[in-house]
């Protein structure tokens, strides 16, 4: 992505420390956080810190076990969170556990990220995350872009494609949590919230941030807080960057954010934060541990096992069968053990939509994901007993599962080099060398490529 920032005022300027609620430490002296993102999932999580540090803005990454003590002395903060397909009560309650957390750095702005496919359903978690994020930021209007134009996701009219398919005729439609099946996002987030949900389009960021503010204005003049905005290109996106640079609450995928680093260097905002450090090497052995049931993750696994690597697989029907879930899962740890002495191993749980779709109908798509979840958590805590310091984690639900169970509380993070490539290291006095993957994303021999990285 090549920036192309312009500097614009904007409704909802925020103030150091208009970002969260205040603390209610009312004694504490804690630094002002330039940015705080609250992620869905891991795998987004990831991709919005390490877009901030090949930006030259120092971030760490939280899980929903991190404290406030955890964030660090850098700029941004984003907290990846295990919300996208839970219950809006749970989501609800684990953002507002992440504002808490937050509060005490008084964040000046809140970026809720979100995956690039906008992956939702009419009881989605989206609408009601912004709600929470709203009230608690007093912002008075936000944008909803999830669009990322360099993996060919890009929204016109406020409908979502996906190279040249509307999402809704994609292969998100068989999404087996998610299925897209609606391509117009008003009417998605519509069904999310009590708030009217209006459109920026294309035509208005053509024009340029003052054109995106006029529009803002008009639209909370007619009392409309939240909008879909278009982004077919770059283009789009850096001017919604630059419109929104000082909002105090942000929505959509990290490649609105990627142009944040820019502005506020322009503007001397990052004038005595330290640029980020180099991750350091982590030894030790690898494993693979992929949940995701996307094509990409299939045929990454694939490559792996032509390297001759053992790739290990966790039947789904198993694992939701109470008699059989614990010996199957301890069958594959045993085996997964068994071959690490001779290097990296593979354990997955994925497989084709229709048979996981089969799964589903048995037993309920929650239960099936939860029991999945739960096996390759105490796969990944046992192969971490057995010396394991290096995981590649396919798919965002897996990752907060396996983050859960290794006990990770926060990361610090490497810069970004490509979509489904990040790596990050945990803090603590054992430090887990982590890929942290969206199951759609990545180059085919990621795998291999990533485990050789430390």
């Amino acid at each position: 992505m090549t920036s192309r920032p312009t500097a614009s005022a904007a409704p909802g300027r925020a103030r150091p420390g208009a970002g969260a609620a205040p603390s209610s430490d009312a004694g504490a002296a804690l630094p002002t956080l330039l940015f705080a993102g609250v992620a869905d999932d891991l795998t987004g999580g990831i991709e919005l810190a390490s877009l901030m540090v090949r930006g030259g803005v120092a971030a760490r990454l939280l899980t929903a076990r991190g404290t406030t003590a955890d964030i660090g002395d850098a700029p941004a903060t984003v907290i990846g969170l295990k919300v996208r397909v839970a219950p809006k009560a749970s989501a609800v309650a684990a953002v507002r556990r992440a504002l808490a957390v937050l509060a005490p750095r008084s964040p000046r702005q809140i970026f809720q990220k979100y995956c690039a496919t906008f992956d939702s359903t009419p009881r989605g978690n989206i609408g009601p995350i912004a709600d929470v994020l709203m009230a608690a930021t007093g912002a008075p209007f936000t944008a909803f872009c999830p669009a990322f134009p360099e993996v060919d996701r890009t929204v016109y009219a406020g409908h979502l494609f996906a190279i040249d398919q509307l999402i809704s005729r994609s292969p998100k439609r068989h999404d087996p949590l998610t299925p897209m099946r609606e391509p117009d996002l008003v009417r998605v987030l519509a069904a999310q919230t009590a708030e009217t949900v209006g459109l920026i389009r294309h035509q208005v960021l053509a024009a340029g941030p003052e054109a995106v503010a006029a529009k803002v204005a008009a639209l909370t003049a007619a009392g409309v807080r939240y909008a879909i905005s278009d982004a077919v290109d770059e283009a789009d996106l850096a001017c919604l960057a630059a419109a929104s640079v000082d909002w105090r609450l942000m929505t959509g995928g990290s490649s609105v954010a990627v142009y944040y680093p820019d502005l506020w260097r322009a503007r001397g905002d990052l004038a005595g934060f330290a640029p980020p450090a180099p991750l350091p090497r982590v030894e030790g052995r690898a494993a693979v541990i992929a949940g995701s049931c996307a094509e990409r993750t299939a045929a990454q696994l694939a490559a792996f096992a032509e390297t001759g690597r053992p790739v290990i697989h966790l039947e789904a029907a198993a694992l939701v069968d109470p008699a059989q879930a614990a010996a199957a899962t301890d069958a594959a740890l045993a085996a997964a053990i068994a071959v690490l002495p001779s290097g990296p191993v593979a354990v997955a749980t994925t497989a084709d939509p229709a048979a996981v779709a089969a799964v589903q109908a048995r037993a309920g798509v929650k239960r099936t994901a939860a029991a999945i979840e739960q096996a390759l958590g105490r796969i990944a805590a046992g192969l971490a007993q057995a010396g394991v310091t290096r995981f590649v984690i396919a798919g965002g639900e897996t990752s907060g599962a396996v983050l859960d169970a290794l006990g990770v509380r926060a990361l610090e993070v490497g810069s970004f080099e490509a979509p489904g490539l990040s790596r990050a290291v945990s803090t603590g006095p054992t430090p887990i060398s982590l890929h942290l993957k969206s199951g759609k994303l990545g180059p085919v021999d990621m795998f291999a490529r990533a485990l050789a990285e430390g």
